[in-house]
């Protein structure tokens, strides 16, 4: 037999046993390994059209590629968080080493023009002698004259900027009337060649000193994370001139004094001490330390006792006008100092019976605050990538991706999860209505963390899903699974102060041999946390055994299908035979109330759309099919066809 022959056959051989067998991510590992472009994960696909590949073949390279472009969209953005946090470490070291300021400054705008991509940064400041505001830092400029531009208070998009203390975006500078527009600054940005630009403030408490731009020679859209990561710069810009400016008084007031050595003599302690917490705190930072070891280590330099506390644990005045002024307060006999990021209040750090406190130490109160809020940067990320692996290990579970058991203990265990324990699968929902859908994403993101951090307390698994969370949690010796669901609803609602549902499977045993159960104790436990809402019990637990003859009817033990049949069956052939949408239609007529202009709006279609398709339904069931008798059976019927329908991922 030929060599092609061969290949045919082989090739033949390796489609017919399905994509598992056809090596279709191996290309696609390849180009992740090297690290290609996304435009290069087209060329399998389009190689294996070339070659005329079955279509099974080319499909499941298609899934490859989908998955393979999924962890490289997961990779660049783990990479680029990193490079930001770096980046803020960076800086901050820089800050706490504090020499040069223009070089901390240039630092900074090189730093915010790298990770935002942009084609130039730079930074204004403003100057109260003259009344306007001057360049003080550029990067990326080539033009002579935007880079000695000096603008009047309120006048254009920096301005705009310093007025309100808020960030501002233009996706193109000269179509935008929000600010005032001069012939001089107009000018300088056409000679820039400049079109989107971003502006925040730099702050010093509550006082606008200047504003920190990335800016691009094309329009662009800058998202609010690249918004958030440029704040974060400025606050770091605004740090490093304040700490400048106090240096400089510090020196200044040392000339001017005539007993400058008794001064320095009375204040090397606080220097001594100062530089004792950097070298501290730097070395927490290199060795990974926790916040309560910098607070150890701050206690100890300032000869009294810091806490790290929660923000709902501190004071409120005091702490809102810390984490305002960007400095530590003085509350009674104690100091407090705001831990922050990106203006999200993380915590504060407490020096308590010490109201005498030096500037130097207060200082250096406010920079360990600072490291605080790194630190606890990190430890967040950290958490963040283990709640996804986490989900990443029951989303292969639910769908049956990895088979092989001695690899799925093998990434439990890595997890402290034992998949050879008894465990329930809870699938979780939070029952309130948000009034936007970016404040529903917000809400289901907490339930998700909530339910991820459950699970590692547990030793259990978490993962989002179907618009809620999925739970794989061992149960434990003497529990019943119905216990578990109402503890676990009681705990996430907790957690996220919202009603949270959960309906939970009956016990399932040796899941890294049959993965599969998972699919199946899911789609019970989806069911039972269905049943829970239709009865009107939202915000509670329970199991199928829970429910009586109910549960048995959930389990599939009576004939649903078959009154599902009787009821609605010719609508539900209808869809599959024409590829209609009457059975969803119908379902949300009863929804909205049986009023056709609702309907419309839930359905996203013309009210003509909606009464002819209600036209076909009558045709189909009947004219009495909205009778209140009809129209009940039609509702449980459509509700039991969709509670026994296979979940959707």
């Amino acid at each position: 037999m030929s060599r092609d022959h061969v290949q045919s056959a082989e090739r033949t051989d390796a489609e017919a046993a399905g994509p598992a067998l056809t090596g279709a991510e191996t290309p696609f590992l390849e180009l992740l390994a090297r690290g290609a472009s996304s435009d290069a994960y087209e060329q399998p696909v389009l190689l294996a059209r070339a070659e005329g590949r079955s279509a099974e073949a080319i499909a499941a390279l298609e899934h490859a590629k989908l998955l393979a472009l999924r962890v490289r969209a997961d990779l660049e953005g783990r990479r680029r968080r990193e490079a930001e946090l770096s980046a803020l470490f960076e800086t901050a070291h820089d800050l706490a080493g504090l020499r040069d300021l223009d070089s901390v400054l240039q630092a900074i705008v090189q730093r915010a023009r790298s990770l935002l991509g942009t084609d130039v940064a730079y930074l204004s400041l403003n100057d109260p002698d003259r009344g306007d505001t001057y360049m003080r830092v550029t990067e990326g400029s080539v033009a002579a004259r935007f880079q000695q531009l000096r603008l009047g208070m309120g006048e254009g998009l920096g301005g705009l900027v310093a007025q309100t203390a808020r960030p501002y975006v233009t996706d193109d500078y000269f179509k935008d009337d929000r600010f005032q527009h001069t012939h001089i600054i107009d000018s300088g940005v056409r000679d820039e060649g400049l079109v989107a630009i971003l502006g925040v403030p730099l702050m010093l408490g509550h006082h606008v000193i200047g504003v920190l731009f990335a800016a691009d020679r094309r329009a662009r859209v800058f998202e609010r994370e690249q918004i958030a990561l440029l704040g974060s710069f400025a606050a770091l810009a605004a740090a490093a001139i304040d700490t400048a400016n106090l240096l400089t008084e510090t020196r200044s007031a040392l000339a001017g004094l005539e007993r400058a050595n008794e001064i320095i003599r009375d204040r090397s302690g606080v220097i001594e001490r100062a530089s004792d917490v950097h070298d501290r705190l730097a070395e927490l930072v290199l060795r990974g330390g926790g916040v309560h070891d910098v607070a150890a280590a701050v206690s100890q330099v300032l000869d009294g006792t810091v806490d790290f506390t929660e923000a709902v644990d501190a004071p409120s005045a005091p702490l809102e006008a810390s984490r305002a002024e960007g400095h530590a307060v003085c509350h009674e006999d104690d100091w407090i100092a705001a831990v922050t990021a990106g203006g999200e209040l993380l915590g504060a750090l407490v020096l308590r019976g010490h109201p005498g406190l030096d500037p130097v130490d207060q200082l250096t109160l406010e920079r360990a605050a600072m490291v605080t809020s790194l630190l606890l940067l990190a430890r967040r990320s950290a958490a963040e990538a283990e709640q996804r692996v986490r989900g990443e290990l029951l989303d292969d579970l639910l769908d049956a991706r990895d088979r092989d058991p001695r690899l799925l203990r093998e990434r439990a265990s890595r997890l402290h999860a034992d998949l050879d324990a008894t465990h329930v699968v809870l699938a979780a929902r939070l029952d309130g209505t948000a009034p936007d859908a970016d404040q529903e994403a917000a809400a289901r993101r907490r339930l998700w963390s909530a339910a991820s951090h459950l699970a590692a307390t547990r030793h259990g698994l978490a993962a989002a899903r179907d618009g809620g969370t999925v739970l794989l949690l061992p149960l434990t010796p003497g529990d019943i699974a119905a216990d578990l669901a109402r503890t676990t609803a009681h705990q996430l609602g907790t957690a996220v102060h919202e009603a949270v549902t959960v309906g939970a499977s009956a016990p399932v045993q040796d899941l890294a041999a049959h993965p599969e159960t998972v699919t199946a104790a899911y789609a019970e436990g989806r069911r039972c946390l269905e049943a829970l809402r239709l009865l009107g019990r939202s915000g509670d637990g329970a199991a199928a055994e829970d429910f009586g003859f109910l549960g048995l009817l959930l389990a599939g033990d009576r004939d649903i299908a078959g009154f599902v049949d009787r009821t609605i069956g010719q609508v539900v052939a209808y869809d599959e035979r024409r590829g209609t949408d009457l059975v969803r239609t119908i379902d949300a007529y009863f929804t909205c109330g049986m009023s056709p202009a609702r309907t419309k709006d839930e359905l996203h279609v013309h009210v003509n759309t909606v009464a002819q398709r209600l036209e076909r339904v009558a045709r189909l069931l009947g004219d009495d099919w909205q009778s209140p008798a009809r129209a009940l059976e039609i509702q449980l019927a459509l509700r039991l066809h969709r509670l026994s329908a296979p979940a959707q991922n």
